[in-house]
């Protein structure tokens, strides 16, 4: 039997969401490794924790999630936590410079095919995992859903003239404005559950998505507090490491 509250970080073999699952180790979580090859997962569960599973998990794969769903169910019969990290930056050629991304993902020119595999992982994967594991999460005692987003998903703070950061608007800003929305709408149904629902800005960090940024450690910090948040604390927040921010 676990005893443990049982925490699941899709696309966590690397970046920020590696960081989030050995945080969450660190504060009493068997946590599993959602990983789209298992074999990526592996390489590095041992550097989580000895209380780290890896889980097969492609979030754009409704078979790959309704057999996750199904592992989760058979070993441990609930979910505490589900945070919804696994996101991509862009969905064309790869060794592009930021830069380039930042030109080709423009709404006014992106690719079809470009725009619909950034939704397909950071909107639509995102609903369907969350779909897939809220019979679990309604197993838990006090669950959490915790969607990775981006304060330059932000509209209030886009439609703010003076906001530096909305000349970045492009495909990823879109995306995560609509993850925002998900958020918000799941927060509202599940009201009076035992599920809280919150949106997280990790902040500009240095991974494969990024040229630059800082360390993951200092972006795993806020997913990793909401995570560790009482049960009585308040559903449909938006925050990063400063604080609370606007949708």
């Amino acid at each position: 039997m676990n005893n443990k509250p049982v925490a699941l970080v899709t696309g966590a073999n690397k970046g920020i969401g590696l960081q989030i699952a050995k945080d969450l180790t660190q504060h009493g979580f068997t946590v599993l490794i959602g990983s789209r090859r298992f074999e990526a997962g592996e390489n590095v569960v041992q550097s989580v924790g000895p209380d780290a599973r890896t889980i097969q998990l492609d979030v754009t794969d409704e078979a790959s999630i309704a057999q996750a769903e199904a592992r989760i169910r058979k070993s441990y019969g609930r979910l505490d936590v589900l945070v919804n990290n696994a996101g991509v930056g862009h969905g064309g050629a790869a060794g592009r410079s930021n830069a380039q991304i930042m030109a080709e993902t423009r709404l006014s020119v992106v690719d079809s095919d470009e725009l619909q595999t950034v939704f397909a992982t950071n909107v639509f994967g995102v609903v369907a995992v969350t779909q897939a594991m809220l019979p679990l999460l309604r197993e838990a005692p006090a669950a959490k859903i915790i969607n990775i987003s981006s304060a330059t998903g932000s509209l209030t703070l886009n439609s703010d003239p003076s906001n530096p950061l909305r000349q970045y608007t492009s495909t990823y800003t879109a995306s995560k404005s609509a993850l925002n929305a998900i958020t918000q709408a799941l927060a509202i149904e599940l009201e009076g559950t035992n599920i809280k629902v919150h949106a997280v800005c990790p902040g500009l960090t240095a991974t494969d998505m990024s040229e630059y940024g800082g360390p993951v450690e200092d972006a795993a910090r806020e997913p990793v507090r909401v995570a560790s948040l009482a049960s009585e604390s308040p559903t449909g927040t938006f925050s990063n490491a400063q604080g609370a921010l606007p949708w």
